[in-house]
């Protein structure tokens, strides 16, 4: 058979393929390496030449350069075609359901903190932070709670195999920042501190306080209602009642609790204020002496008053969350109504 003969039928071969392809029952590559590669029909050909007579070895190198270029040129459209083709599909299909990107949401518990650091913020307040595994004496000693003392059976405290402890409140941070520290301090330290209680609808083993110190000389007993008082009207409303009741905490003398008026409109609030109206949320005092002289801080210069609240029992009344345990639990479905 002539070299012409063979470039015939190769074209012919190929056109046959090439619908084939088209139709999809036939591979790129597949066609690709039969007619183009290494050891396809095209390159099978030039080695014919040298059976030909010379004068006719010009015409017949052209026409096989005619039909590797004819034969080129139709796989690479093909392929073009088809490389568009996918990234078109890549670009946007609008049969497809749309993608549902969830967006976060803060937790209630960190809304609370930001928004009364806040409100501190605006009349000095800084915040720090201390250690939640502290010594016995950080948390109870340096607060005038000695061993032995009766105040410690308020507090069923986590020991570690150490003898350090799980902070009970975060009072501890205070003192290890008087220790470095002179007056005037006016700071607030808010955390997770962690009782051994029962959990409850109410309880929970871990829970978070913010706690505030303000020392400096001739700090009054004054001075503490008219900060809290201020920072009951911005949390609640500027219309918020508030009282004052004697306690007893072990490192503030006087100390006292703070009630705010949350009224008797609907069943809920009796509930939650047992037939009152008044609803307790936070414990303050004048720092005791004893406090002072645990961080060298002259007791006969400085007066101070410190403040402390359960941020849990805050959310829950902020936001009607029956069940502390749903602070806790990670249900992203209770979490996403705090957006």
């Amino acid at each position: 058979m002539s070299i012409k003969s063979n470039i015939n039928e190769i074209r012919s071969e190929f056109d046959s393929d090439f619908c084939i392809l088209e139709s999809g029952q036939l591979e790129y590559k597949e066609i690709f390496y039969k007619y183009l590669g290494r050891k396809g029909l095209i390159v099978a050909l030039y080695p014919l030449l040298s059976t030909v007579e010379v004068s006719e070895k010009p015409k017949l190198g052209n026409e096989i350069n005619s039909l590797k270029n004819y034969i080129s040129e139709k796989l690479s459209v093909f392929e073009s075609n088809l490389t568009s083709e996918d990234n078109s599909k890549d670009l946007l299909d609008l049969s497809l359901p749309s993608l549902d990107k969830s967006i976060g949401s803060i937790h209630p518990i960190t809304l609370i903190i930001d928004e009364i650091q806040n409100i501190f913020k605006k009349i000095g307040f800084s915040s720090i932070y201390g250690p939640e595994v502290d010594s016995d004496y950080y948390n109870f000693e340096a607060l005038n709670i000695p061993k032995h003392h009766p105040a410690r059976d308020m507090q069923d405290t986590f020991y570690t195999k150490d003898s350090n402890l799980l902070r009970t409140h975060t009072s501890g941070s205070q003192i290890h920042f008087m220790e470095n520290s002179s007056p005037p301090i006016r700071i607030l330290s808010p955390g997770r501190v962690y009782r051994n209680e029962d959990i409850s609808v109410r309880s929970y083993c871990l829970f978070h306080q913010i706690e505030g110190l303000y020392v400096d000389e001739k700090v009054t007993f004054s001075d503490l209602k008219g900060t809290l008082d201020y920072f009951a009207k911005e949390f609640f409303g500027p219309d918020t009642k508030t009282r004052f009741r004697p306690s007893y905490f072990p490192f503030t003398e006087p100390s006292a609790e703070m009630d705010v008026y949350w009224g008797l409109e609907n069943e809920s609030d009796y509930r939650i204020t047992k037939g009152t109206g008044w609803l307790e949320i936070l414990g303050c005092g004048m720092v005791d002496p004893e406090v002072f002289k645990s961080v060298k801080i002259d007791p006969d210069k400085y007066k101070g008053y410190a403040f402390g609240l359960g941020i849990e029992r805050i959310a829950m009344l902020k936001y009607g969350i029956e069940d502390i345990r749903m602070l806790f639990d990670g249900d992203i479905r209770f979490l996403r109504q705090f957006k």
